[in-house]
């Protein structure tokens, strides 16, 4: 997993999400704008994490093990059961 890029800085956040109220939108291929990069900390659980271009490449996240979105790649969350976890966005 790649890391945030130097310079960029946390500007908003979403709150935390379990796997009852993810939003729906997370769980099929999204994208964040160009310049926008994203950072999925899970609390508890795990999460499916897919990384949908250029190749697909699926991600076990987990307290510890957060998720890196690249601006403008399509990509989808998936609970693998009961899992709490909020995305902070950085540009």
């Amino acid at each position: 997993m790649k890391a945030l890029p130097e310079g960029v800085s946390n500007y908003a956040g979403t709150p935390e999400f379990t796997e009852k109220s993810i939003p729906e939108n997370l769980l099929k291929s999204h994208r964040t704008k160009a310049g926008i990069w994203a950072r999925i900390v899970v609390l508890e659980g795990r999460l499916r994490y897919r990384i949908l271009e250029p190749e697909i490449r699926a991600f076990e996240l987990s307290p510890g093990n957060p998720g890196l979105v690249e601006p403008e790649v399509a990509h989808e969350v998936e609970p693998m059961g009961q899992v709490r976890f909020r995305v902070e966005f950085y540009r």
